[in-house]
């Protein structure tokens, strides 16, 4: 307790404001208790430091702190509040103190840096000590402080050691001015600083070449490295390619090992240099070659990399990181430069380097050489592509472009060795595919993946894309490589996962790459080799691992399958086997790999094949049972899904009874349900059971599935059990209610209720599927209008308006939107009492606040888009009041803070204008009632700085509204016609009005700019993108706009380049064969 309060007592009197000179013995005490972490007084000595922080003169006694204190971290506090003053009291500083501040730091860094013991001993506060001094001159250099690099590069001739320390100096300011500087300096000073620096650049040149040149202090030498490195990314061409930099660097340093690394940083730095004049390209030619010949003096390009790497130093491994960095760099800036005769065998050298460093076990150094193999692979394929296009299209003899072709055919040949061993890198290290669920956990267990890893994802793309560019450069050398490394996991000389593991995946990714002959010719030896491997090896792990690839390999290649029968069906039995396997994830894989299969292969199913006695699909339903005996609930649904897919097929040559097999496959979820409806007519209560509602969601999951993909024919199935289950619905909504009643809101949370709303939820979602999917000739939208629709209504509808908000499933809103979507004008008569049974309810939900009920706010506004869209008419059928509630629901949608609903609101007034527009009948009250204060809120919504994404609708909607007056569309008056004077119209008050409404909102306009603005409204003449450009000019003038970003004001414009970029992306991904994959193309012939 008393040390409590002599801490106390010390921080009182370091804080109180009397006159008695700073105790810094005291200030060692309170940091001594704030630094140690088992002080009971730390949190009173922390506590004390803030206030002290705090304090505003605090900073006048640092320099005492940093002369007397004996605690280090004291005097690094007395660095950090001198170091707030300067970043935040410096300008109001007089300039005596200014001054004096700044002979001290830089007199107490000479005083530190001129000893080398006192160096070494301080080392971290010297750091510290440079960073402040780096503050300084970011305050005063160059206006005050102009002979600050001559006083520097002067200081460092005198002393090596000084020297040392200015280098770290020079090395800060570098990386404040170009690297740190956007959010902590203001644009102007940022460019006088850079301007400064590139002007006096040569003295620290000259003073960092002499340094090279006649240093013997190690640790000089490397900070000058360091500091050199900083500087290459923006100092003047000249000072590197007219200087002797490249050759000390690279034939003095690069072979010292203790100045390697920093050395390659900075020819890295070099390397990378793009965008150059060719006059250049000599030069780098020059550096590529005398890098190549040095580094074959440290190791050659047949030298094995994995085992220096795993047991080298940290050094070494830093040294091929970087190695990697620069190779990759350097052939990704200047390929092109170094394919001449005279560089040749160094390039191809380079590369036989970068292959090496490939092979190293490191996730970051492969992915910086994969982004060159990515580059170098789709420039070849492009140039191998365009010989073919051009060099055989021409005159038989193809005389023209001899010169071209030959170019073309010898340089693929050049790289030809280089990419062999690129593809065996490329498929030892093939990164997972999204699709492979089975992986290998950090114990060396097989189990199921239960995250995935976005990078390893972005990975795999990029090396699909690679291997399938090398793929089409040389399919042969391709296939051979993966068929002996097939050869060598039969035999079992290079077994493992991991081997069979990417292997596969690189198989699997090169599907598309390859003509069909040799497509075939290599998978009937994948596949049957793959199919023996399973059957000979023992242990369960390694038969998930072998089913897993085999799951894989067999769903990349639907067009193989598709043109060999037997291969297809061996391969859907042995999914059907797989699906009897419960180790972790391998039934997932089955179920997944059969659905793709079923979706890429379903003509091949439903009708008879040669030798077989009936169309598979029949087998398959026959022994369905048998089949799913062994499957999870979810993976029962994901069977009967790629089922239904098979008898979606309608087409000329399939012949089986599509209803009948329907029936047959649905045989189980029926008796199921059957047998549950047979114990609620004995007892309802049974109905409440959980296990009894886990059966019906289950049931109901299954049909949803299988109608999602079985489409219009679906009917038959529905027909069976609709009204049954619409009484399930009706059921679970009274209890429900019921428990509400007696329990309150509470009850929603409970158990029974969760799983009672569940079942409701999956009714909804069978149904709205359903219609969806429907369609002549089983189930036409005036069929399921007249037959489905009516018996809806009412337990749906009624449950729905009775509940409480919490109670209310957004699904409803979804069913509705999807009946009018569908059923179209068959359904405009049901669309008021729909509309009144959901719609003031669910606005009062939504309207109190933007944050409640997200999920029916969405669903809402598309509710009321479907309505409008598709049954207009029906919008003028409901009360007045709710019809002034439709559109002041838009307007709230508009001024909505959520992107998606304010867009939403914007579309769907734009659609209603127009409807309106159309229909003369309604046109006129509509706009006599709503278009002022329309075209006001469009106006509020535009210019609240909070929307600027909206601006094309906004710009849309104003332009409709504003031509609509000119024109004289609008014969109603807008006006109170008492009040106006003689001859008023509507273009002359509605000009009048938005200039009053502008003028009184942004008093910073004058009159002029407001008169002018609203002069181009009224343009007839002008076109939507000139519109915007008004709207634009006239946004940015107001104050509130200008000290923004108003990038969101030229969205669409970026929307629209960034779509162009998408859809070139896309085509030249669908015009190399098997850069799509599989799953991506759709197919024609089905």
């Amino acid at each position: 307790m008393a040390a409590s309060n002599g801490i106390e007592a010390a921080a009182q009197r370091l804080l109180s404001p009397n006159g008695a000179e700073f105790d810094v013995t005291l200030l060692d005490q309170v940091v001594a208790a704030a630094y140690n972490p088992i002080d009971p007084n730390r949190a009173v000595a922390n506590k004390a430091l803030m206030a002290l922080q705090d304090t505003p003169d605090i900073w006048t006694k640092a320099d005492a702190i940093l002369e007397r204190a004996q605690n280090p971290q004291s005097r690094f506090f007395g660095l950090q509040v001198l170091d707030d003053a300067i970043r935040t009291r410096w300008r109001v500083l007089p300039p005596e103190q200014r001054e004096g501040i700044k002979n001290y730091v830089v007199g107490k860094v000479i005083q530190i840096s001129q000893d080398e013991n006192l160096m070494t001993t301080e080392k971290v506060f010297l750091s510290k000590l440079n960073l402040t001094l780096v503050q300084i001159l970011k305050q005063e250099w160059p206006h005050n402080w102009p002979s600050f690099i001559p006083d520097l590069v002067g200081s460092s001739k005198t002393s090596e050691i000084l020297c040392e320390n200015n280098m770290q100096i020079l090395k800060l300011l570098s990386e404040e001015v170009f690297d740190f500087s956007r959010d902590q300096m203001v644009t102007e000073k940022v460019k006088t600083m850079k301007e400064s620096l590139n002007s006096e650049f040569s003295a620290i040149y000259y003073l960092c070449e002499f340094i090279l040149e006649h240093s013997k202090r190690p640790s000089l030498l490397k900070v000058t490295l360091q500091t050199l490195q900083r500087f290459l990314t923006w100092i003047p061409l000249g000072f590197i390619f007219q200087t002797q930099l490249i050759d000390i660097l690279l034939n003095r340093f690069f072979p010292e090992h203790m100045f390697r690394n920093d050395t390659l940083d900075c020819l890295t730095e070099v390397a990378s240099l793009t965008d150059l004049e060719p006059k250049y390209d000599p030069l780098f030619r020059k550096l590529f070659s005398g890098f190549v010949a040095q580094l074959g003096n440290i190791f050659s390009p047949e030298t094995d990399l994995t085992q220096p790497f795993e047991n080298g130093s940290e050094e070494d491994c830093i040294f091929i990181q970087h190695l990697a960095i620069f190779l990759s760099g350097f052939l990704k800036a200047h390929l092109k430069a170094l394919e001449t005769s005279e560089t040749q065998q160094s390039l191809i050298t380079g590369l036989y380097y970068l292959v090496r460093v490939s092979e190293v076990n490191d996730v970051e150094i492969f992915r910086i050489c994969l982004e060159a193999w990515h580059m170098l692979a789709n420039d070849l394929y492009q140039t191998d592509n365009e010989f073919k296009r051009h060099g055989y299209g021409g005159s038989v003899l193809n005389l023209g472009n001899n010169g071209n072709n030959n170019a073309a055919a010898s340089r693929k040949f050049m790289y030809g060795p280089v990419l062999t061993g690129v593809r065996r890198v490329m498929i030892a290290k093939m990164a997972k595919p999204e699709e492979v669920l089975i992986v290998e956990d950090e114990n060396g267990d097989i189990v199921r993946e239960t995250t995935k890893d976005t990078d390893v994802i972005a990975q795999y793309k990029t090396m699909r894309e690679t291997l399938v560019y090398l793929t089409h450069l040389n399919c042969d050398d391709t296939e051979n490589i993966m068929l002996s490394k097939l050869t060598a996991q039969v035999d079992g000389s290079e077994w493992s996962w991991n081997n069979l593991n990417t292997l596969c995946w690189a198989i699997g990714s090169i599907s598309g790459a390859m003509t069909e002959d040799e497509e075939k010719r290599f998978l009937v030896t994948v596949i049957k080799d793959l199919l023996g491997l399973c059957e000979n090896k023992r242990g369960k792990d390694n038969k998930a691992v072998i089913a897993s690839n085999i799951m894989y390999v067999v769903g990349q290649y639907p067009r193989f399958l598709k043109a060999h029968w037997k291969f297809l069906k061996t391969v859907v039995n042995k999914l059907f086997e797989f699906m009897h396997e419960v180790h972790p994830g391998v039934q997932d894989m089955a179920c997944d790999t059969f659905l793709k299969i079923a979706t890429k292969c379903k003509r091949k199913f439903v009708t008879l094949q040669t030798d077989e006695r009936v169309p598979f699909i029949v087998e398959l339903v026959d022994s369905l049972p048998t089949i799913i005996s062994d499957l999870e609930p979810h993976q029962v649904q994901a069977f009967y899904e790629a089922v239904g897919c098979m008898l979606s097929d309608k087409g000329p040559a399939v012949t089986i009874d599509r209803p009948q097999l329907l029936v047959k496959l649905m045989e189980m979820p029926n008796r199921n349900w059957k047998l549950i409806m047979e114990q609620a007519s004995a007892n309802m209560e049974s109905l409440y059971e959980p296990n009894t509602i886990k059966e019906i969601i289950k049931i109901l999951k299954t049909n949803n599935k299988t109608c999602g993909t079985i489409g219009s024919i679906y009917a038959n199935q529905l027909q069976t059990f609709f009204l049954d289950m619409l009484n399930v619905y009706k059921v679970y909504s009274e209890r429900i209610s019921t428990t509400i009643a007696q329990q309150g809101a509470v009850a929603t949370q409970l158990s029974l209720v969760r799983t009672m709303r569940s079942a409701k939820k999956e009714v909804l979602r069978l149904l709205i599927t359903f219609i969806d999917k429907s369609g002549p000739p089983e189930s036409d939208p005036k069929a399921v209008s007249q037959g489905f629709i009516p018996p809806v209504l009412d337990p749906i509808l009624g449950d729905y308006h009775r509940n409480i908000p919490g109670a209310r499933d957004p699904e409803v809103l979804t069913l509705f939107t999807t009946v009018v979507e569908k059923l179209k004008s068959q359904i405009i008569g049901d669309v008021p009492r729909i509309m009144e049974a959901v719609f003031e309810c669910t606005l009062q939900m939504i309207t109190a606040n933007f944050e409640d009920f997200p999920e029916h706010r969405i669903r809402f506004y598309e509710f009321i888009r479907a309505v409008n869209s598709h049954c207009f008419q029906a919008l003028f059928n409901i009360p007045p009041e709710h019809q002034k509630l439709v559109v002041d629901s838009v307007v709230w949608a508009m001024k909505h803070t959520e992107r998606n609903i304010s867009d939403t609101g914007l579309n769907i007034l734009h659609e209603l204008l127009l409807n309106v527009g159309k229909t003369p009948n309604i046109a006129q009250g509509f706009y006599q009632q709503y278009l002022l204060a329309l075209i006001q809120d469009v106006f509020a919504v535009m210019t609240d700085r909070l929307h600027k994404s909206g601006f094309k609708m906004h710009a849309t909607l104003l332009r409709h509204m504003f031509h609509l007056v000119q024109m004289n569309q609008v014969t109603i008056p807008l006006f109170d016609p008492s009040t106006a004077t003689a001859g008023q119209t509507n273009p002359a008050f509605l000009r009048e009005h938005i200039s009053k409404l502008l003028i009184s909102s942004f008093p910073n306009l004058t009159r002029s700019q407001v008169a002018k603005f609203v002069d181009g409204m009224f343009d007839v003449n002008m076109d939507l993108p000139t519109f915007k450009t008004h709207l634009r000019d006239f946004l940015i003038q107001l104050k509130e706009f200008s000290v923004e970003d108003n990038s969101g004001l030229f969205g669409e414009e970026a929307e629209a380049q960034q779509r162009q970029q998408m859809e070139a992306q896309q085509a030249y991904r669908s015009a190399v064969p098997g850069l799509l994959k599989p799953s991506e193309i759709i197919d024609d012939d089905l």
